[in-house]
């Protein structure tokens, strides 16, 4: 295994350690050395890539600029400026001048060359190289699109590096759906959104007449459950990304139901009923049919989210005197209780992985989102602020995204990210208030 790829997949394995930082060599063994809690991210070099012919050249800039974007953003690489570049490539297929690209210490290097057909189709192909092993990883690929779609096959790009150099899955072509807020805090205005994961192309899926809530993508990222006041009472309503199309789950009338969310393959909905001023967790098939209820006690039960293979729920109860977190079969039947901590618990989410599931912590005055494992063992808080709350995951389960809120009477809501680590918290750019995001699978 390369040096390149040894350095990553420590880091990524390392997360959860105090720190580390890791220097590649021209000869001899990779060595990591952990010290000050500090991970040094891998540098490397991405110059332009080359037009292919006339119309191509801003493409090939921004497309480049994208795919560095993606990288910077995980915390885990370093890009190395162009005024630091001793060689240029003039051609795709030019051999490498490792020694250039070792002399400013650039770890990897991506090349590239992008082409613009007359009939406005794209083609982004790309490189990836081990600067100090002095080999390239992988074959050379290339994609395919329109010129719309110019960000999307930037994204791929970063997708397929990130994967090369860490061994895990990519999340960059993913998009995340939530609820874009507008006018002031007592009277803010909302409708679903969505967007590309880093906030491009945002589009509006719902106009503010009515209140929404609580948006979550279909395992095939074309539907999104959400809940709506449209009828004056929150009811639970499928949309159609594609058409902007959507119909009520058809519940009982007189019914509060909320915080939907599907199976994972798609044919199910879990969510709550609250009657009486009790709820409970129910299922019914997302095309319509009778409901199941799982949960039957004289306490509040929400927030159900399936484990990968469906065949578990963990959700919130209060049936031991506080709000805390409970396992159940998805049939129904006995829960386990996994959350001990100090506090309160709430809006847990299955990782995709299947190893973990992230949650909203409140404890003395203060908001947290964390992790744990799926028994409730190894908790872990990765943030603290006035407000955090409502976590999802990325595809590969390796970020969570989550609405922060800041104190004060003019405090509005915003989205922030963060790995399983702690580390890499960042703000996601939104144009205004943003509160409930939900991470889609990656695109096809």
């Amino acid at each position: 295994m390369t040096r390149l790829v040894n350095l990553v997949l420590s880091l990524m394995l390392a997360a959860t350690l105090v720190g580390l930082t890791g220097a590649a060599r021209a000869q001899g063994p990779l060595r990591i050395e952990i010290t000050e809690g500090v991970i040094e991210p891998l540098p490397f070099a991405a110059p332009a890539f080359l037009p292919e012919n006339a119309g191509a050249e801003t493409l090939a800039v921004q497309i480049t600029q994208v795919i560095a974007d993606d990288l910077v953003g995980t915390g885990l690489f370093r890009e190395i400026p162009a005024g630091a570049f001793i060689s240029t490539v003039t051609s795709f297929s030019s051999p490498v001048q490792y020694s250039d690209w070792k002399a400013i210490n650039a770890q990897a290097l991506i090349t590239g060359a992008v082409g613009v057909t007359s009939d406005g189709r794209v083609t982004v192909k790309f490189r990836l190289f081990d600067v100090f092993a002095e080999n390239q990883l992988g074959d050379g690929l290339q994609f395919a699109g329109t010129t719309a779609s110019w960000r999307r096959m930037a994204h791929k790009v970063a997708d397929a590096i990130y994967q090369r150099i860490t061994g895990e899955g990519g999340y960059f072509d993913s998009r995340v759906v939530f609820v874009s807020e507008t006018g002031p805090k007592n009277a803010r205005r909302k409708r679903l959104a969505i967007m590309d994961y880093d906030g491009a192309n945002v589009q509006f899926l719902t106009d503010s007449s009515s209140i929404v809530l609580a948006p979550r993508f279909s395992p095939t990222g074309d539907r999104v459950l959400y809940t709506s006041y449209e009828t004056g009472f929150p009811q639970i309503y499928l949309l159609d990304v594609e058409t902007v199309g959507t119909r009520s789950l058809g519940q009982q009338t007189g019914t509060l139901t909320f915080a939907p969310r599907f199976s994972p393959d798609g044919s199910t909905v879990v969510y709550s009923v609250s009657q009486g001023g009790n709820s409970d967790i129910y299922r019914m098939p997302v095309q319509g049919g009778p409901e199941t209820r799982l949960t039957s006690t004289p306490s509040i039960e929400t927030a159900p989210s399936f484990s990968p293979d469906g065949g578990s729920i963990v959700f919130e109860s209060d049936r031991s005197g506080t709000q805390q977190l409970y396992v159940m079969p998805a049939s129904g039947g006995e829960a386990t209780r996994i959350s001990f901590g100090a506090g309160r618990y709430g809006t847990p989410v299955w990782s995709p992985r299947g190893d973990l599931i992230a949650f909203t912590k409140q404890n003395k005055g203060r908001f947290h989102i964390g992790v744990m494992r799926v028994d409730g063992s190894e908790e872990r808080l990765l943030t603290a602020s006035f407000l955090d709350e409502g976590p999802t995951w990325s595809p590969n389960g390796r970020v969570i995204m989550f609405t922060r809120e800041s104190q004060g009477a003019s405090g509005a809501p915003s989205l922030y990210s963060v790995d399983i680590s702690g580390r890499n918290l960042r703000r996601v750019p939104t144009e205004g208030a943003a509160s409930d995001p939900a991470w889609s699978p990656l695109l096809p």
